[in-house]
């Protein structure tokens, strides 16, 4: 026991000797959670627009100074004709332009009813759909206001309510699914750097025939790494509450836990990945380049999984965050108990213990 604590100790030294790893460890996940939170957002502000008012009546006029008393759009332009809006869309000016029809009081009177024309650059497909919902909703705001004196019979009136992001945040959406990416990522190439290290300069097997047994080994290159990525998913934690306002609605040490687990988790991938590479390159590349893809595009972090093909929602279950990003999520903004997300737990438990025994197995198939 005195051997295995000895060896703890010598990672931990070892650890806060490179410069190199510390800064990978707290500097990047740091970086990474300012820059998703601030700078990524799929929130819509001061978006320009600009006008094509045929008509330049009173009604218009009013309508015109609603839009741009909106936090949400800013009016760069006032155009004259509709020549000009192909020109003004290549230049990338605007993202979106109001075609108000000629008469159009006259026809609001008249026929009670007028048009409004919405062109969007559909170039951002998102954006475009969140500029038109706006415009629609201060549209028909206005419309209500001039209709508040007229009853009409079987109105069906719908109400929509938002339960757990009712401002639809999209830092909700991202510190969660940024959280999950940094801990896998910065964890699982930090263990296959450590150990390929150590099977580069041929320390490894020297440890490995050590009176330590190969589990302990393994663990005691793990757990430095453990104790760090906690610290790292504190630090996140924390940033996320006073920085971004980000809720924790439910219990934090089951927070913790589960962060614990998925951690372990990452480690152990990393673990498995150091056994099937030879140098710390062709770690670096598989814990990077190999998991960083999978693990950003099939964990339901930026793309809902179940819009996605069948094949790629089957082999989405095989990565750990994806069943991650579910229990944070139902921590965080739902505050849901472990009865609620025991089926995640027990899955991310169940890949832990594949992985660290796959590992295992192969060291001392190396051994033999």
């Amino acid at each position: 026991m005195k051997r295995f604590i000895g060896f703890i100790k010598k990672e931990f030294y070892h650890i806060f000797r490179d410069r190199r790893s510390l800064f990978i460890l707290f500097g990047m996940p740091i970086a990474q959670i300012l820059l998703f939170g601030f700078a990524i957002t799929n929130e819509i502000n001061n978006v320009d627009i600009a006008i094509l008012d045929h008509s330049k009546d009173a009604v218009t006029e009013e309508i015109i100074n609603k839009i741009s008393a909106s936090k949400y759009f800013s009016i760069k332009q006032l155009i004259e004709k509709e020549s000009d809006i192909e020109s003004i869309f290549k230049q990338g000016k605007v993202k979106a332009i109001l075609n108000f029809e000629k008469d159009f009081s006259k026809n609001l009177i008249k026929d009670h009813k007028a048009t409004i024309q919405i062109i969007t650059d559909a170039t951002d497909p998102n954006t475009a759909n969140t500029i038109t919902n706006f415009v629609n909703a201060i549209l028909q705001k206005y419309q209500k206001s001039l209709n508040k004196d007229v009853v009409i019979a079987y109105q069906i009136v719908p109400r929509s309510r938002m339960v757990y992001n009712p401002e639809l945040k999209s830092v909700y959406m991202f510190v969660p699914g940024v959280m999950t990416i940094i801990l896998m990522l910065v964890s699982a190439m930090m263990t296959s750097i450590s150990i390929t290290r150590e099977k580069e300069l041929g320390t490894m097997e020297i440890l490995l025939v050590s009176p330590l047994k190969p589990i302990q080994v393994i663990v005691g290159k793990v757990f430095p790494y453990i104790f760090l990525s906690v610290i790292n998913a504190v630090v996140i934690v924390v940033l996320s509450i006073f920085i971004f306002n980000m809720p924790v609605q439910g219990s934090l040490f089951l927070l913790a836990m589960e962060s614990i687990l998925f951690i372990i988790s990452a480690l152990a991938l990393g673990i498995l990945i150091s056994t099937i590479s030879a140098t710390q390159q062709t770690a670096m590349m598989i814990s990077l380049m190999g998991l960083m893809l999978p693990v950003i595009l099939l964990s339901g972090f930026i793309f809902p999984i179940s819009s996605m093909p069948v094949p790629l929602q089957i082999i989405s279950n095989i990565i750990p965050a994806k069943w991650f990003i579910i229990i944070i999520k139902g921590i965080m903004l739902k505050g849901v108990g472990l009865e609620f997300i025991w089926k995640e737990t027990l899955i991310l438990l169940g890949m832990t213990v594949f992985f660290i025994a796959l590992s295992v197995r192969k060291y001392k198939i190396r051994l033999e």
